[in-house]
């Protein structure tokens, strides 16, 4: 599905947004498949080929006592607009919410190639996972698997340090698409 731009002034994101944070549209995956049920019992699924990197990836952490496992995978955009919606009626600001969500239409989730990564013993989705043995073995061997972490410190994209967010980028006809 492709985001009406009146969508996004519905849910109060100026135009002049995109432009200023560098942000690149993101179309949806025309195919996935199931890679994994997420301890919270949600489904996660990837492109084809990010689910055969991410296996590969994750055997190889394995291998050398390192689980990983996937909190986020694939988002469509109309889920993405919930998120949003949902954290404006919390009472968050605008501001605030895209320090650490995309808009829909932008979130290298809607590509099926973007994986938010945790382990058992850390807090998914919190800054504290750059200080894992996980992520340090990430940082050395991810890139063997065609993964690359989207948003370092002080990322273009204007987003806060999200070190447990990879992108799947090499080996694959949809990350053309990025």
């Amino acid at each position: 599905m492709n985001q009406n731009p009146d969508d996004l002034r519905n849910l109060g994101i100026p135009p002049e947004f995109f432009e200023a944070r560098q942000l690149s549209r993101c179309e949806e995956a025309s195919h996935l498949v199931f890679v994994e049920l997420g301890a919270d019992g949600r489904e996660h699924f990837l492109a084809p080929a990010a689910a055969q990197a991410w296996k590969t990836m994750q055997a190889a952490a394995k291998a050398e006592g390192l689980p990983l496992l996937i909190v986020s995978a694939f988002r469509s955009i109309d889920r993405q607009a919930q998120i949003i919606r949902r954290k404006l009626a919390q009472g968050l600001s605008l501001d605030e919410i895209l320090q650490v969500s995309a808009p829909p239409g932008f979130s290298e989730h809607h590509t099926g190639l973007a994986i938010d990564i945790g382990t058992p013993e850390s807090q998914a989705l919190e800054t504290g996972f750059a200080q894992t043995a996980a992520f340090a073995w990430l940082c050395r061997h991810a890139g063997e698997s065609g993964f690359r972490m989207s948003y370092p410190e002080n990322n273009p994209a204007g987003f806060l340090y999200e070190p447990w967010h990879w992108c799947f980028v090499a080996g694959s006809a949809n990350a053309q698409d990025l």
